[in-house]
């Protein structure tokens, strides 16, 4: 085992065996999972290869993965900066340019000054750069065009672009691969 058991987590699983969110991946710690498995709420279904817990009396399994014993439908995705970055897949919408977060900002298509709310039909990804030149403007004011309309994104549709974000399997346990791409299109 590579890492410290202090540092473990658990993946957790709705009751139809897919994460309950893949942003941000639905983990905790893997004693809140092993309390919810005593406490009956959940189903472990993977431990730790060889890592136990040890008791006075006993050892139990550090649990890898665990399930939701009843289905959980999840009612809205929050209005988070991230979630934004995250809907327009880290892309400034107005060139284009894929951007680490902290180089990302966001802007107000109809500027607060003219009337433009912050929600999610009215707020886009931008660049620094995009976002100077448009100032208080509209885009077509500033000579600029979007190049996806915003709106307000579904968990699906959020998990699907959290799925696709490069990089995100290297924070991965090797013992979840097998939960978090089952819908994946198979490759040759």
């Amino acid at each position: 085992m590579n890492a410290p058991v202090h540092s473990l987590r658990t993946l957790i699983l709705n009751a139809d065996m897919q994460p309950l969110s893949y942003a941000p991946l639905s983990v905790c710690s893997w004693q809140q999972a092993l309390v919810s498995v005593f406490q009956d709420r959940v189903i472990q279904v993977k431990a730790y290869d060889d890592v136990y817990i040890h008791s006075a009396s006993r050892d139990y399994e550090v649990p890898a993965v665990i399930a939701l014993k009843k289905y959980r439908q999840r009612k809205h995705v929050a209005f988070t900066r991230y979630n934004v970055f995250l809907r327009d897949k880290f892309q400034c919408q107005y060139c284009g340019k894929r951007l680490p977060a902290k180089d990302l900002t966001f802007d107000h298509v109809v500027p607060r000054c003219k009337g433009g709310r912050s929600e999610w039909t009215n707020i886009v990804s931008c660049c620094g750069p995009d976002n100077l030149r448009k100032g208080s403007k509209t885009p077509a004011q500033a000579g600029l065009k979007l190049l996806r309309k915003p709106y307000a994104p579904t968990g699906y549709q959020l998990d699907r672009a959290a799925q696709g974000l490069p990089g995100s399997e290297n924070e991965l346990h090797q013992t979840w691969m097998d939960f978090l791409y089952w819908d994946a299109e198979l490759r040759e």
